[in-house]
């Protein structure tokens, strides 16, 4: 058997290229995402009409109802109860998804990329939002780093529209 040796990091670099390419895949293939820009919506509500307080009471994505929504800087949050509306609408900040509801190994590479709300983990009372199992386990293998660098990106890509990134 021969042994192929590879320069120090070209597998690293390899692999987050692929890693990059497949969250870029993704974003290609949703359309209408050029209007939104700091707030992730589908179908007209943030965060695809999930109710973010569930995740904080119910450990788990729940469709919110048209029947229960609140505004909050121009977007349009659906909840599956008044309950969850009227805790939103006391404390925005507290419910409202880190990245606008964009995911956030996505926003750590700097890119606005859908999310899948199945994906989710709320770390230091914060809700974080990812795209799919594969940028969910990017993120939880550094929780820290994933969200530092999340965080100093989100500064730049804020008030760019995704498809400009």
């Amino acid at each position: 058997m021969i042994a192929t040796r590879f320069p120090a990091g070209t597998v690293k670099r390899f692999a987050a290229a692929l890693f990059m390419a497949v969250i870029l895949a993704m974003v290609a293939a949703r359309p209408g995402l050029a209007d939104e820009v700091s707030t992730y919506v589908k179908d007209g509500a943030a965060i695809g009409g999930i109710d973010p307080v569930a995740y904080f009471t119910d450990g788990k994505p729940v469709a919110g109802s048209d029947a229960f929504t609140a505004t909050h800087d121009g977007v349009t949050w659906k909840f599956a109860t008044a309950e969850h509306r009227d805790m939103f609408e006391a404390d925005p900040q507290k419910y409202t998804p880190a990245y606008g509801g964009y995911c956030a190994t996505g926003a750590s590479f700097g890119y606005k990329i859908p999310i899948d709300p199945a994906t989710w983990d709320i770390h230091a009372g914060r809700l974080y939002l990812n795209a799919g199992p594969a940028p969910h386990k990017r993120y939880l293998s550094d929780v820290e780093g994933t969200i530092g660098r999340a965080d100093e990106n989100w500064k730049k890509i804020r008030d760019v529209p995704a498809d400009k990134l």
